[in-house]
């Protein structure tokens, strides 16, 4: 099996991020892996997932997470850098904006969350739901590439595929939140329930529902493809900076010591 210590999960534009890569295709036993690319970012071994497989094939609600993270893990990774397109619910964030987001609110409804249906009982700690080393690496970088970015914010995950009604936007600002995506959530769980650290770096797509007149998928496309160089600059810079090994300075490598009921 090719093994890789870090791995980009990503969607549409990113498909040809890695050098020399060879295209995989795995089964888990929680089921078919979307589409794995092994290759390397410079001299850096390294894996790409495309999150919706070829051609954006899957909707987001249709996504097999646990499938995506456990095969990441089975490979070797200790690390994933989420790519997600969301839309701003802070009317200071502008489309083309970086979001590395520091929590999380989870509005999912139908989609399997964990890797421990069965005994032990297992509860991990999110209270720094995403790893900081990452984040600090993902915020440094995208700055230097000279986007413009936000280093603190809260995503909320909502199950789609059909965007966000101009009223559940209100009710997501009323609770905080920033930025609204549809697969942020469950892979940031079940990445920490593998004990892999993990971070997400968005960009901001478009406006959300309410503070835009419509939507479309055609805008965020756009979007993606105005903002992608610079973005795939700050990965390149991210990942080779990325210490290994990993130096024990997050709550992610050891998320289990302390999570089981026995």
């Amino acid at each position: 099996m090719k093994r890789a210590k870090v791995a980009i999960i990503g969607g549409t534009g990113l498909e040809n991020f890695l050098l020399d890569a060879e295209k995989l295709r795995m089964e888990t036993c929680y089921g078919v892996v979307s589409t794995l690319f092994v290759g390397r970012v410079n001299i850096r071994e390294a894996i790409f997932l495309c999150r919706h497989g070829p051609n954006h094939s899957v909707p987001p609600h249709k996504i097999n997470y646990r499938a995506n993270v456990f095969a990441l893990h089975e490979m070797g990774v200790e690390r994933i850098i989420a790519v997600n397109a969301v839309g701003a619910i802070n009317r200071d964030f502008k489309p083309g904006d970086i979001v590395v987001p520091h929590d999380f609110v989870d509005f999912t409804k139908l989609r399997a969350v964990t890797f421990y249906d069965d005994a032990p009982v297992t509860h991990i700690d999110v209270s720094q739901p995403y790893c900081p080393e990452i984040r600090g690496l993902l915020i440094d970088n995208a700055r230097k590439a000279g986007l413009r970015v936000w280093d603190k914010a809260v995503l909320v995950c909502t199950e789609g595929p059909r965007f966000e009604t101009p009223a559940e936007i209100e009710v997501y600002r009323r609770l905080g939140c920033d930025v609204v995506g549809m697969t942020g959530i469950p892979e940031a769980v079940l990445a920490r329930e593998l004990e892999i650290c993990y971070a997400p770096f968005c960009f901001v797509s478009n406006m959300a529902a309410g503070v835009q007149e419509g939507l479309t998928p055609f805008e965020v496309a756009k979007v993606s493809e105005k903002i992608m160089p610079k973005l795939r600059q700050a990965l390149i810079w991210t990942v080779e900076a990325l210490p290994i090994p990993r130096m024990g300075k997050c709550p992610c490598a050891n998320a289990l010591r302390d999570a089981r009921i026995k």
